[in-house]
């Protein structure tokens, strides 16, 4: 009897020591973590269809025409498509055009945190828009116009084929965004 006690009082001590002088810190979990996308520098080629524009593009991108010069821009490795829509402009119907586009831009303010306008002029090519970034988990991340206000009228988006987390896609809609700008840029009327 005398030894189960002495053993039940070591038992007590050595777990009193172990508890003391344990493991030190708490277990603390690991944040989530997320992937790192690096993509390569874009090589800009240029589009030369049958379409009254054309432009440079990333040569990574694979182009489609779906029929009257509306193009879509594919990026398989990011699940991403730029989609391009042409309209002739005509003595009626610029300002309907500019209202659509910028329609278009503003229904996503529900789930955007921040819509970022940045207007593009281009004097000596007749080209003048607006770019869009659109910040937070809105279904498209940029979204721009360009025209020369008497003739051509083209609108681009951004869609991901992915349920919109901000975070997540935030490198592939910067690389993206990157492209459509230098569209932009590039855009010459014919």
């Amino acid at each position: 009897m005398k030894i189960l006690k002495r053993i039940g009082i070591f038992a007590v001590l050595l777990s009193f020591a172990a508890g003391v002088t344990g493991c030190g810190e708490d277990a603390v979990p690991k944040p989530q973590a997320y992937l790192r996308l690096d993509y390569p520098m874009g090589t800009y080629v240029p589009y030369t269809g049958d379409c009254p524009y054309t432009f440079g593009y990333n040569s990574l991108a694979k182009v489609t025409d779906k029929g009257n010069c509306n193009l879509v821009l594919q990026y398989p490795k990011m699940k991403a498509t730029v989609f391009l829509t042409y309209k002739q402009v005509d003595d009626k119907n610029l300002e309907l055009l500019l209202r659509d586009a910028q329609k278009l831009t503003y229904e996503h303010v529900i789930k955007a945190d921040e819509i970022l306008e940045q207007p593009y002029l281009n004097y000596d090519r007749k080209v003048y828009g607006m770019f869009y970034q659109v910040g937070g988990n809105a279904a498209t991340n940029a979204q721009f116009y360009v025209t020369d206000s008497t003739r051509h009228f083209l609108t681009g988006s951004m869609y991901f084929y992915a349920k919109p987390n901000y975070d997540s896609i935030l490198p592939a809609a910067s690389y993206i965004k990157d492209d459509m700008r230098n569209l932009m840029e590039t855009i010459r009327w014919k």
